[in-house]
């Protein structure tokens, strides 16, 4: 594979603008002008506006939505097909009940946005399959991030973080490549 990818988003309402937790969204700038978005890796994000989090919660369609285990099997049951119908490579995945991350390789150098969407709407498409949609109309909530891991140093790390640093998943993933690999950091704590 050519390039791989950290892909992440939200559940509907589960992280908003404003949040304490940190938020990756459009803010003022300091000088007043054109909004900015701090989303830069390995710098601080926005965090813990609670005038604009009552705004937006005060704005949303419906309740936050939270994942179930079998929502979440069904996700990554459908991390699976997407990523054997376009012959890419599912590192990891964890589902939690209010976000989810994957760990992908794609050949040559699609639009990770585009990637991202594609995940995420057919996620979308397998539950809709077993479940109505909430009244706000969508599970997930709309952008996200995606990460280009340059190199196997930062694989490996990102690997680690999808499988063994998420709080509480509902469902994790490990590819077949990095089984032994998980399961020896499992044994040692020790990245390798």
């Amino acid at each position: 594979m050519d390039r791989h990818w950290l892909i992440w988003w939200t559940t509907y309402g589960s992280r908003v603008a404003g949040d304490a937790r940190g938020f990756v969204s459009n803010v003022a700038a300091v000088d007043g002008g054109r909004e900015v978005r701090h989303n830069a890796p390995g710098t601080d994000c926005d965090r813990n506006m609670p005038r604009l989090e009552r705004y937006v919660r005060d704005r949303m369609l419906d309740d936050p939505f939270e994942l179930t285990i079998k929502q979440a099997e069904v996700v990554v049951g459908q991390f699976l097909e997407t990523t054997r119908i376009r012959e890419f490579e599912l590192h990891a995945a964890a589902v939690m009940v209010d976000h989810t991350h994957l760990l992908v390789g794609v050949p040559g150098d699609p639009d990770p946005e585009h990637l991202r969407e594609l995940y995420k709407s057919w996620a979308t498409r397998a539950l809709k399959k077993h479940w109505e949609l909430p009244r706000s109309g969508t599970f997930f909530t709309k952008g996200g991030s995606v990460r280009k891991k340059a190199d196997e140093t930062a694989l490996t790390a990102a690997v680690i973080y999808v499988t063994r640093e998420q709080p509480d998943p509902l469902v994790t993933y490990i590819g077949e490549r990095w089984r032994a690999f998980v399961e020896d950091f499992d044994r040692t704590g020790r990245r390798a």
